[in-house]
């Protein structure tokens, strides 16, 4: 193996990069914070005064102690519905946690976000949370205290494909898939909702707090004139004891935590996939160093090599095709031990062998054209794909479509879609246009995909995008027989680019589940061997078929 990286000169340079990751991270942190306060610090005491844990709390008591729990979607919702005082999180939480060593995915229904109640975009968190569970076969816990369906915009969540019903739905098919599902009603369970518990193959109740039933007593009221109250409609005796709806009473959500661990702890173990592991060995460069290997401008150029030296194990890699498709780095290597295949935008400007310069963060055909290749090889040998993402796109211009950058790039993205070995993207910088989906975006089913805080996604670069919209803008003003004064060009091209860089920073993104978590680059290996493990879970893999790839 060859080993990369170079030591940091630590010169003003480096540390003004530095000064702005580590920015960039305490902002996204103090937002993190803010959101996981859910409803707000009122809300939480009012949930406590109940003598019930929030959501979070609860988590922390389910997962092994000592242990981290990885929380996805964290950001969902952020800046959204702020017409209805917004939905942190969407008012749910879910991420993967141990439980007796082994690895869940848990879901739990945050009730003093608007009492659990469920958004659009919260039907979609929900939705990835059953799709991680079921590309990775891991089992499921949800921790039901919901309200149900957000009223107001019930709509934009009731009968689509991706909306509320596909929850259920999805309950089917992960029983026939043999995914183990646990449910702890630990509060209100209501209407449509109260099928996810009862699909499952499992259900607790809490005593006093949970409750499920297809109608609420003012709805019964309603519909067929009958008095009764919620708890003889659907409390926790009723249903237990009565009904034979639900499975376990119990007395409080302590003990119904506890009661979810004993029976997670005698679950049998399943196979693996068998990715190939060995021994951990730390980089020969501190990861923090990441901070001031990335620019602060993400149009400035830096060498890829760097970063992934900052990464992987021992700072080793086997590349593969190093002088040809310079462009795009692909190499085999180690992260924590786990055998990974590395697909990366190099951002560096590069001389190819002809004497040609290769703009950096460009993929241009012999890029393109490598990359496919090693991704085929990679589902070959059985080896996880690490795609990491700083792209500007697809090379352009008259010279590039002569030479078939298009042909390439199809047969690039053909084998991006149909690899089978598990898929992890990381979005390290730019992710623009066609080569978000070349290089695995969240539309080419990554198991997992994590952003920086300094990365943008967009269909083009702000300064390009800008420069197209004031265009349009402009045409639009000469046709009404109008003219702008420079001062109203100038103001009209800082709206442009302000709203451009609003609607491509990492927050809006993560708000819109486009990816599962913006992340501390220090942490990436942890990320990345968590990610492995997991994947690792699920050992059936279809035989890889590219079909048609034109050559």
């Amino acid at each position: 193996m060859a080993q990369i990286g170079t030591q940091i000169n630590l010169n003003e340079s480096f540390l003004k990069r530095e000064d702005y990751h580590k920015n960039l991270i305490r902002k996204i942190n103090a937002v993190r914070d803010a959101t996981k306060l859910g409803g707000g610090e009122n809300a939480i005491k009012r949930h406590h005064d109940k003598g019930k844990l929030t959501a979070r709390e609860r988590i922390n008591k389910l997962i092994d102690d000592g242990t981290k729990f990885l929380e996805l979607n964290t950001f969902a919702a952020h800046d959204m519905y702020k017409e209805y005082g917004g939905a942190p999180s969407s008012g749910t939480i879910f991420g993967i946690g141990k439980i007796s060593g082994k690895n869940f995915v848990i879901v739990a229904n945050d009730a003093t976000v608007k009492a659990g109640a469920w958004f659009p975009i919260t039907a979609k968190k929900n939705l990835r949370a059953q799709e991680i569970s079921i590309e990775n076969r891991l089992p499921i816990i949800y921790l039901v205290d919901s309200a149900g369906v957000f009223l107001p915009l019930q709509e934009d969540i009731f009968p689509d494909k991706e909306h509320f019903g596909r929850i259920f739905r999805n309950n089917a098919v992960m029983s026939s898939l043999g995914i183990p599902q646990i449910a702890a009603i630990m509060g209100p369970c209501v209407a449509g909702g109260a099928y996810l518990p009862i699909m499952s193959d499992e259900a607790l109740i809490v005593d006093g707090e949970g409750s499920v039933f297809l109608a609420g007593s003012h709805l019964v009221k309603a519909a067929i004139g009958e008095e009764v109250a919620n708890e003889d409609l659907g409390g926790a005796k009723v249903q237990s004891n009565i009904s034979g709806v639900t499975d376990y009473i119990m007395k409080n959500d302590d003990e119904c935590i506890l009661k979810i661990r004993s029976l997670v702890s005698k679950f049998g173990e399943n196979n693996k996939a068998g990715f190939n592991r060995i021994e951990s060995s730390p980089p020969k460069f501190d990861p923090k160093e990441i901070y001031g290997v990335i620019p602060e401008d993400g149009a400035k150029p830096y060498d890829t090599y760097e970063l992934i030296a900052r990464i992987v194990d021992n700072s080793d890699v086997d590349e593969y095709k190093a002088g040809f498709g310079k462009s795009i780095i692909t190499a085999y290597a180690r992260i924590d031990g786990w055998a990974v295949g590395i697909v990366a935008n190099q951002r560096s400007v590069v001389k190819t062998e002809k004497g040609e310069m290769q703009i950096g963060g460009v993929i241009y055909s012999d890029s393109a054209d490598k990359a496919t290749r090693f991704i085929m090889n990679c589902n070959q040998k059985k080896i996880p794909l690490l795609f990491l993402q700083d792209v500007t796109g697809f090379m352009v211009g008259s010279k590039a479509e002569h030479g078939g950058i298009i042909k390439d790039g199809a047969k690039m993205v053909n084998a991006v879609a149909n690899s089978v070995v598990p898929k992890i993207t990381i979005i390290t910088g730019n992710s623009f246009g066609a080569g978000n989906y070349a290089m695995c975006g969240k539309a080419y089913d990554p198991r997992f995909i994590f952003a920086y805080p300094n990365s943008k996604i967009a269909v083009m670069g702000g300064s390009q995008a800008s420069s197209v919209l004031l265009d349009i803008r402009l045409k639009q003003v000469e046709k009404s027989g109008k003219e702008f004064t420079k001062e109203q060009k100038d103001k009209l091209l800082k709206d442009i680019i302000d709203s451009y860089e609003e609607t491509s920073n990492p927050l809006h993104a993560a708000a819109r589940l486009w990816v599962d978590e913006i992340i501390d680059p220090a942490l990436t290996r942890e990320y990345i061997s968590y990610s492995i493990e997991c994947a690792n879970n699920n050992p059936e893999f279809p035989r890889f078929n590219p079909g048609v790839i034109q050559t």
